[in-house]
């Protein structure tokens, strides 16, 4: 395709989750592209990342305490000067989408999710129930769904990470986003030898936050006296660390390479999370040939496959939660899962293949766009 002057437009550049690794991979097809966003905290970022031409506001008010003025973030993110740019990529859930274009430029958005605090999906932050905040929290909220609805109309096309999100960007905006599943390191391979007959445990890993619970895992687990390790730190790692027995192991935060060894060696991997957006972490976990153990809702339910890939429990509740942990652990013990099958199952999440449909998807609307400038 004719080589647009592209621009990424990013809502933060806080922490190195699935998100900002797929920007990364994104800016890699456009190497020389510069990155907008409105906080950059680089020591939290990958080198890779942090090697990008990046442009944030730096010391303004809504970087040092974003939380207090995110009734302002619309008009901040409004205001981006792109007039140089042919190509707008934006990449996010809340304020890129918005970003203002002209009928010269083409902008593709790919929503990460229509934003959880304003439609009632659980989110790591609890003080928005608190009585304090409520009056102030409702008002803002509303004048914050209608700017998101009207920003969600601005991009040409809308793409997002899975088929569970699209659904909820029709509900919410009305439009159609085509799925092209995020980069997903299936490819990983990990020193560790397999020494399940030695050592077996269970593993979980995510930010210690309420709304992922991992303090019913905690519960069952106690009550099971099966080992549980947890990689991941968090607001709520006092807590969970009080309420657990000795057959529950935290590391902390954890490197790739240490984080797929555990992987590679336990028996399987716990995903308590409602609701999910897509579920990066369980793909991982299932390159190593491990099965999974998640709550049925979101879009987990389009990468592990009930019975083969592991299985689901259905309320977040300790009776039902214990109950599917027996069957799941039961299933183990008898072979149930096929690790290889596992393994192929989750090579469609691959980088190369997020690459090569995300690219593919960029030139055929751009090569559209000219057709139509002409």
């Amino acid at each position: 395709m004719d080589k647009p002057r592209v621009a990424f437009i990013h809502d933060y550049l806080v922490q190195y989750g699935g998100a900002e690794k797929t920007l990364e991979i994104m800016s890699d097809i456009f190497p020389e592209a510069e990155i907008f966003t409105g906080i950059y905290k680089p020591a939290l970022l990958s080198e890779k990342l942090n090697s990008k031409k990046i442009i944030s506001p730096g010391t303004s008010l809504l970087s040092k305490w974003p939380k207090y003025f995110t009734f302002l973030m619309p008009l901040y993110f409004e205001n981006f000067d792109l007039r140089n740019y042919d190509l707008i990529i934006s990449s996010g859930n809340a304020w890129a989408k918005g970003v203002l274009t002209k009928p010269t430029q083409l902008h593709i958005s790919y929503v990460h999710t229509p934003p959880r605090f304003l439609y009632k999906y659980s989110v790591e932050s609890t003080n928005r129930n608190n009585w304090y905040y409520k009056p102030f929290v409702s008002f803002i909220d509303t004048s914050l769904r209608v700017w998101d609805y009207i920003s969600a109309q601005r991009p040409d096309f809308l793409l997002t990470n899975s088929h569970e999100t699209s659904k909820r960007i029709q509900k919410f905006y009305r439009r159609e986003a085509a799925v092209i599943y995020p980069p997903v390191d299936v490819e990983a391979k990990s020193a560790a030898e397999l020494d399940n007959l030695r050592a077996p445990f269970y593993l979980a890993a995510g930010r210690l936050a309420a709304y992922k619970n991992f303090d019913l895992i905690i519960q069952a687990f106690n009550l099971l006296g099966l080992q549980l390790e947890i990689i991941g730190t968090g607001k709520e790692e006092a807590k969970l660390k009080k309420m657990a027995k000795d057959n529950i192991k935290f590391l902390g935060q954890a490197s790739d390479d240490v984080k797929f060894q555990k992987m590679n060696e336990c028996l399987g991997f716990i995903f308590p999370v409602e609701e999910e957006d897509f579920g990066i972490v369980p793909i991982e976990a299932m390159s190593q040939g491990k099965p999974v153990l998640a709550h049925r809702s979101g879009g987990v339910l389009e990468s592990v496959r009930d019975g083969i890939d592991g299985m689901f429990f259905d309320k977040v509740t300790l009776e039902d939660f214990v109950s599917k942990m027996k069957e799941f652990d039961d299933n183990i013990k008898k072979g149930v899962y096929n690790s290889n099958s596992i393994k192929d199952h989750v090579q469609k999440y691959s980088v190369s293949r997020f690459k090569k449909e995300f690219e593919a998807f960029v030139a055929n609307k751009w090569n559209q766009f000219l057709s139509e400038q002409k």
